[in-house]
């Protein structure tokens, strides 16, 4: 299979734009995942990437790039939710859902009134990464690249921020301020994600890799860099899988990605059995 992977990237131009997007949707999902899956923030980063969908229809829908209005959407919701649950003290929870089932509603409203046949949208919802255009990669480098400077620039405040959120707003770090950057990087990961793996992929990928780098250790620049690792093989491997087998490349790597975690949270799980044996003979 490896092989044949390799063939086809040599070959063909769309398998290289494929592989070029494995490796900037696994740095930008690890570093976001592993930053909220620490603040436990994945249900909200769902709510934002399902909310992106009613962009994509109003794109279709007006005549300008569905991921433009999946951006404009998506941050929309981040930042909805981000006030409400500051001001209001409401549970980030009843926000999410709201703006999650509107903006997959206004999504389905946008394309259902579009004059003419309906565009298809199964690209935006499950991913097609071997159908990338060039377009598509750019705006998935800068996305990567956002992401890659604003986490790398700012660490020292997101180490903070992430571990101890009120000692970080003693020593006169803006939480309020890295509150809302992370919702921002959300909807930024969202778009570099969508045309890659779909709106009801991205959320694996933000969890599962970060979540695998967890288990591993709990130093956050390590968990980035594992799950950054753990995406890129799950990603290329998914890919590989889908290519050799002619299936539909993002649910290859959404099942590989759950596997992957299931796999190494069992793995675990027998070695701790093993080690409380042999502690328990000695």
């Amino acid at each position: 299979m490896a092989a044949e992977l390799i063939n086809a990237v040599v070959r063909y131009r769309f398998m290289q734009y494929a592989v070029v997007a494995c490796i900037l949707i696994s740095v930008a999902c690890g570093l976001i995942g592993v930053i909220i899956t620490e603040k436990k923030m994945l249900m909200m980063a769902g709510g934002i990437a399902h909310t992106a969908f009613g962009g994509i229809g109003l794109g279709f829908l007006a005549g300008f790039d569905p991921l433009l209005g999946a951006f404009l959407f998506a941050l929309m919701a981040a930042f909805g939710i981000g006030c409400i649950k500051r001001r209001r003290k409401t549970q980030a929870d009843i926000p999410v859902a709201l703006f999650w089932s509107a903006g997959m509603a206004a999504g389905i409203l946008f394309i259902a009134v579009m004059p003419g046949y309906p565009p298809d949208i199964s690209s935006y919802l499950f991913g097609s990464i071997l159908t990338l255009t060039t377009k598509d990669l750019v705006i998935t480098a800068v996305a990567a690249a956002a992401v890659i400077l604003v986490v790398t620039s700012l660490f020292s405040y997101w180490k903070s921020f992430l571990f101890d959120e009120e000692f970080a707003e003693v020593t006169g770090i803006k939480t309020a301020v890295m509150d809302y950057l992370m919702l921002a990087l959300i909807s930024v990961t969202v778009v570099a994600v969508i045309r890659a793996a779909g709106i009801i992929l991205a959320l694996t990928l933000l969890a599962a890799p970060a979540a695998i780098a967890g288990m591993f250790t709990v130093r956050l620049r390590a968990r980035m860099v594992g799950a950054v690792l753990a995406g890129i093989v799950i990603t290329s491997a998914g890919l590989a899988i889908s290519y050799a087998a002619d299936m539909p490349s993002g649910a290859s790597i959404a099942l590989l990605a759950a596997a992957g975690y299931f796999a190494v949270w069992a793995g675990f799980g027998i070695l701790r059995k093993a080690m409380y044996r042999k502690a328990g003979r000695n």
